[in-house]
């Protein structure tokens, strides 16, 4: 946003492609990839206390293959907001965008 003249506000309106799009999509995308094919921890892969992780029944069904839940979904998508959302910030800080 910027002023221009008197009392006028320029806003800028693109969205799909700007920097703030790309980081969000993918930061969440990339988690979403390591809940599904078991790089993060998820509602049937528990970690241990040395960070391996460790298949468990939690009782949820599904139809994926994996075993990937509604909410492993919700806590991957969350998560992977929460990430764009500190480097947007960050890089915001910084100038960089």
């Amino acid at each position: 946003m910027k002023r221009t003249g008197r009392g006028r506000l320029d806003v800028r309106c693109d969205f799909i492609g700007s920097p703030t799009n790309l980081i969000m999509v993918s930061t969440t995308s990339l988690m979403l990839f390591a809940g599904r094919f078991g790089l993060a921890p998820s509602a049937n892969r528990k970690s241990t206390a040395g960070l391996k992780l460790e298949t468990r029944d939690s009782g949820l069904q599904t139809g994926d293959p994996a075993g990937f839940t509604l909410a492993d979904t919700l806590a991957c998508g969350s998560v992977g907001h929460i990430i764009g959302v500190g480097v947007v910030l960050g890089l915001k800080n910084l100038g960089a965008i």
